[in-house]
């Protein structure tokens, strides 16, 4: 099958790559581009596991194809922090005890940020609507919506400090 060559922004830095067309997005960021944070649960978009932003708008990564990414911006869980250096919403999660198996983090993660950054100040209803499409089997959400509630305060504290 002929490659087609896609460029686009991938957690900040321009790229150029060759894909062939069938390739779906969660397959080329796991092994062609080395980013195994994007989880691949049900391959069917119902788990979130493999929840990225595309654009500033969170897509299941195993329902979009690689090609499409030309000409977008493309974040990752891997663009938000390290180990030791973690992003407000990381901290929370960890704070919080946001995780327990830590499958459905990255996705959980994402699906914060993007609501975060669309709402400084979401209520506990907005953020378990925000969060409804991921699936978590083993934290009963309540850590989840607790850290989106923490990483909310600390990213508006952290704005308010810099203003």
């Amino acid at each position: 099958m002929k490659s087609v060559t896609i460029n686009f922004r991938l957690n900040g830095r321009q790229r150029s790559v060759d894909v062939i067309p069938r390739l779906l997005l969660s397959d080329f960021l796991r092994h062609d581009m080395g980013l195994p944070g994007t989880h691949v649960g049900c391959e069917h978009g119902v788990c979130g596991a493999c929840t990225v932003m595309l654009n500033g708008r969170t897509v299941r990564s195993c329902l979009t194809l690689a090609a499409q990414l030309d000409g977008s911006d493309v974040q990752t869980v891997e663009s938000l922090g390290t180990a030791t250096a973690m992003h407000p919403i990381q901290q929370a999660f960890h704070e919080e005890h946001g995780l327990q198996c830590g499958f459905c983090t990255p996705g959980m993660l994402m699906v914060a940020k993007e609501l975060l950054e669309r709402n400084a100040s979401p209520t506990e209803e907005e953020v378990r609507e925000a969060i409804s499409g991921n699936l978590c089997r083993c934290t009963g959400y309540q850590n989840i919506v607790a850290a989106v509630m923490s990483a909310a305060a600390k990213l508006r504290n952290t704005k308010e400090a810099t203003s």
